[in-house]
């Protein structure tokens, strides 16, 4: 089985990407399911289906051709199924600090229930092997790093936290339950909250299995977009994640000539350049503007034609690792670089701003820093086989 994450900023039209990259894995034989992780959900609109998924009292995968299945997470079946304990709970303490019925319910579906929610049925779905390949449209990139970041987080307050809260509230719960206005939780909302952890439990592993999973970022050729996507790539490095393609949408194509458009071009052609070197050696996708708006099953499908080769599998392993990861050191950090085949006078690096610029021979390698480590300057480098090696500290070289 294979997991694709489609992420990037919002509006540059990843649901579409997402939506034709699900079509065209059906239409190679694959059994794929479209689930969109975005509490925004656009993915039925994207098929132009209109309400069918949202006004549906349930999450489950809906047939929109042959081999091809789509689902939205619907939070209010979710909280009846999954999460009634811990939302009745909050709802309760919610109407305590004064809120109307109606306002604490809508203020019990907290930030991240409807993320965790999607990761059960992705991990669900992985167990059972229903389907060959799922297509993740993620939220846009803030909430899709909180969204891979969840599991790990989740598992740490349950190995650290869980068991002592736990049993703390159970002893002092009666007495405090006398001497609050607010009653402690009790002890179904903990048995709740245990049942969740065992049924995205492993979904962290699963995620950072290049094998399994991953991550493709959309984005257009504009600099605030870039910008977006640069952070992007660094942070889904930083979880782990192997970023395996750059999809630039919405490219402005040859046979518009009218010269109201040679700025937009202009700018569209700098950036591309910027990109093309800002990711290498991640592969950089291209995919034009269309005249109409890409909604419906035969619209993505035009999109699917320009996005991929006939016969070319989206769902192929195209890279095992990410090209640089970031590792804390006593005091300082390092920055460790695939540089297979170079030799130590080709390389030079600097700083500048918040990345680090490696340059070989004539190619330059930007690397997005992590807000921790902005402020640090280069100590020192070395080619450690064909990786390289950049220490960084408070001092510069």
């Amino acid at each position: 089985m294979r997991i694709l994450l489609f992420s990037g900023k919002g509006g540059v039209g990843k649901t579409s990407v997402a939506a034709a990259t699900g079509i065209h894995l059906a239409e190679m034989g694959k059994r794929t399911l479209v689930i969109s992780v975005d509490p925004a959900h656009s993915l039925a609109d994207s098929f132009d289906l209109g309400g069918a998924l949202f006004h549906a009292d349930t999450s489950e995968p809906l047939p929109v051709a042959e081999r091809l299945f789509i689902q939205e997470v619907n939070i209010n079946h979710e909280i009846k199924h999954y999460w009634n304990d811990i939302s009745a709970y909050l709802t309760a303490v919610l109407r305590t600090s004064g809120l109307s019925g109606v306002q604490a319910e809508e203020m019990a579906i907290f930030p991240g229930m409807e993320e965790l929610s999607a990761m059960m049925y992705v991990n669900q779905y992985r167990k059972g092997s229903e389907f060959d390949v799922m297509v993740l449209d993620c939220a846009p990139t803030a909430e899709s790093l909180r969204f891979v970041s969840l599991p790990t987080t989740l598992d740490w307050y349950m190995k650290h936290i869980f068991g002592f809260q736990r049993s703390l509230l159970k002893a002092v719960r009666p007495l405090a339950n006398r001497l609050t206005p607010v009653e402690l939780p009790p002890d179904s909302y903990f048995r709740n909250i245990q049942s969740l952890f065992e049924k995205i439990e492993g979904i962290d592993t699963v995620l950072q299995d290049a094998a399994l999973t991953s991550v493709r970022l959309v984005t257009n050729a504009e600099k605030m977009v870039l910008r977006e996507t640069q952070r992007a790539f660094v942070y889904f490095s930083l979880n782990g994640l192997v970023v395996d393609a750059i999809v630039v949408n919405r490219l402005l194509p040859d046979e518009v000539q009218d010269s109201f458009f040679d700025g937009w071009r202009q700018a569209q052609r700098e950036t591309l350049a910027e990109i093309e070197q800002y990711f290498a050696p991640v592969p950089v996708r291209k995919v034009p503007m269309f005249r109409d708006q890409v909604l419906g099953y035969e619209r993505l499908r035009r999109l699917a034609s320009a996005l991929y080769d006939d016969g070319e599998d989206p769902s192929a392993i195209s890279r095992s690792a990410p090209p640089f990861s970031f590792v804390r050191e006593g005091e300082g950090y390092r920055v460790e670089l695939d540089l297979p085949f170079t030799e130590k006078g080709e390389v030079g690096l600097f700083k500048k701003n918040d990345e680090l610029v490696v340059q070989v021979g004539t190619v330059r390698r930007h690397i997005g820093l992590p807000t921790t480590m902005t402020e640090l300057q280069p100590r020192k480098a070395r080619l450690s086989g064909r990786k390289l090696v950049v220490e960084l500290g408070g001092k510069q070289i």
